[in-house]
């Protein structure tokens, strides 16, 4: 049994009659960890598993790292998931629920992925959040569901970080023959690492991250990414974090269910009416997710921006 779940996929209304097209949404927020992690970081766990790891490492304190822990603790495999300083007291809390151990180092994700790395001994396997085939094939489960379900729209958009769920979503659009069907790749002004390689036309290492949007907050994305951006068609968008953090409160009013600003990034180019959906007609937005935010956060961010 794989660790996710189907999702719903459900026709928005609101969103459908305020941007002029269908949209319909893959709601991979429900996921019991809170995002679409689990698809590919519970394909994964499951098979670093089977080949005989006894823990599984990770050095992610957002979701990734959640959805280890998920994993861990529902195949009775502990988990160690070392964070920066930085992190969260919510984040911590949630990893500490599902049982994980958690250890804090650094002041940023690269130490605490150096820490990471020399704690993976012989018998532990390591989860990257987002560089890993086996967490591509997992993410492509979400396009092979909506093709069962009998819906084939005529554009997917999703929010990019390391790029983990675009490298899915395109492997599952070409193992579907839907191919054809463009991405379109939305990151916020202040973690537009994906923006970046599309230019270069090769993956290229930002500065810094300035964007509220940490989920998106990849200083570099994968190169897999960079791969399917020369293979299949994929427009780049950005939005501002003031357009993120606006449509996760919209869309908690319209469908009650809160999301992070990285999920928002996505939904904002149908609540402002993006001139980039225009040439279609059926739209489907990949609902990521997100566990760490929340409505006094979100309120927040509505008030400083």
């Amino acid at each position: 049994m794989p660790l996710h779940i189907e999702t719903p996929l459900i026709q928005s209304r609101q969103l459908s009659q305020l941007s002029g097209r269908t949209i319909w949404l893959k709601m991979d927020a429900l996921q019991a960890p809170g995002s679409f992690k689990i698809r590919g970081v519970g394909h994964a766990c499951t098979e670093y598993v089977r080949r005989g790891a006894r823990r599984l490492v990770s050095s992610s304190g957002g979701n990734a790292g959640l959805a280890v822990a998920y994993a861990g603790r529902s195949m009775g495999v502990p988990v160690t998931v070392v964070v920066p300083q930085t992190t969260s007291e919510r984040a911590k809390e949630l990893l500490r629920l599902e049982d994980a151990e958690v250890i804090v180092h650094g002041a940023s994700w690269q130490e605490a992925n150096e820490l990471a790395l020399s704690l993976v001994g012989p018998t532990d396997a390591f989860l990257h959040p987002f560089d890993d085939p086996l967490l591509w094939r997992g993410h492509a489960t979400v396009i092979d569901e909506v093709a069962q379900s009998g819906l084939q729209p005529d554009a997917v958009v999703l929010s990019v970080g390391g790029g983990g769920l675009l490298s899915g979503v395109a492997e599952g659009l070409h193992r579907n023959g839907w191919g054809h069907i463009p991405i379109i790749a939305v990151e916020t002004e202040g973690a537009a690492s994906f923006h970046a390689a599309a230019k270069a036309g090769h993956a290229v290492q930002l500065d810094q991250i300035s964007s509220i949007a940490t989920s998106l907050g990849a200083k570099r994305v994968c190169d897999q990414a960079v791969k399917w951006s020369h293979a299949h068609p994929i427009q780049s968008v950005l939005v501002s974090d003031k357009s993120a953090v606006s449509a996760c409160a919209r869309f908690l009013a319209d469908h009650r269910v809160l999301v992070e600003p990285a999920c928002g990034a996505s939904l904002a180019l149908a609540y402002e009416q993006s001139p980039t959906l225009e040439p279609f007609k059926t739209v489907l937005v990949v609902v990521c997710g997100g566990a760490t935010a929340t409505a006094d956060q979100l309120r927040e961010w509505a008030r400083t921006l």
